[in-house]
């Protein structure tokens, strides 16, 4: 396991396992104010915000892959190479806290996001649900991901990686009979608002994998 922040370490054995992962040029730290969040909701898990395992190229900050000179067509490739070590980080994760994929929730924002969600377009189920803050999928998802909850979050006015990403995302992976929902929030940019928090929080509420604490 790579550099990490250990938020909330449950009284008892963790009842469930989630995962903070942040964007390209940021770190670990970043999280903590939306994971903290999340503790408050979930006490009897073990949350963890986590750090990209390569410097960014952008000088300061981490990353899971470069996004110098990224196109649409070389995203996925980059992607792929930088999969292995993120789902080695989740399965590190889940032996140390004694969890199932089915009680692990990975949490992304933006490249976190990405990497989040190609995840379940491979065949190692990671989780049982996925929430994405102003993520996308490299490449338009093909698989169903039929083990996990997607929940996309996503600002409106994102000029980083745009809404429509997430709305589109949410539309291929109904048709393959997904559980997922798409949520756009009015006038926010590229990051997470306190009305995007709330909305992933009451997933929490709503989803069928969630554990009565």
């Amino acid at each position: 396991m790579d550099s990490f922040i250990v938020v909330q370490t449950p009284k008892h054995s963790p009842k469930q396992l989630v995962l903070f992962f942040h964007g390209v040029g940021s770190n670990a730290q970043d999280l903590i104010p939306v994971a903290e969040q999340f503790a408050r909701a979930l006490p009897s898990a073990l949350l963890v915000s986590v750090d990209a395992p390569q410097p960014s190229d952008f000088g300061a900050g981490r990353q899971w892959f470069s996004v110098a000179g990224v196109t649409e067509d070389s995203r996925p490739a980059r992607v792929e190479a930088a999969m292995p070590a993120f789902q080695s980080t989740v399965q590190a994760w889940q032996a140390s806290a004694g969890v199932t994929a089915e009680q692990t929730i990975l949490v992304g924002f933006s490249q976190g996001a990405i990497m989040s969600l190609e995840s379940t377009q491979r065949p190692l189920v990671l989780a049982g649900q996925v929430i994405s803050f102003a993520g996308r999928f490299a490449a338009p998802p093909k698989v169903l991901p039929a083990q996990t909850t997607i929940n996309l979050i996503h600002g409106e006015a994102d000029p980083v990686i745009a809404s429509s990403h997430s709305i589109a995302a949410a539309s291929q992976l109904l048709t393959l009979g997904a559980r997922v929902s798409v949520d756009t929030v009015a006038g926010i940019g590229h990051g997470i608002d306190k009305q995007m928090l709330a909305i992933a929080l009451s997933k929490l509420v709503a989803s069928d994998i969630a554990i009565r604490q």
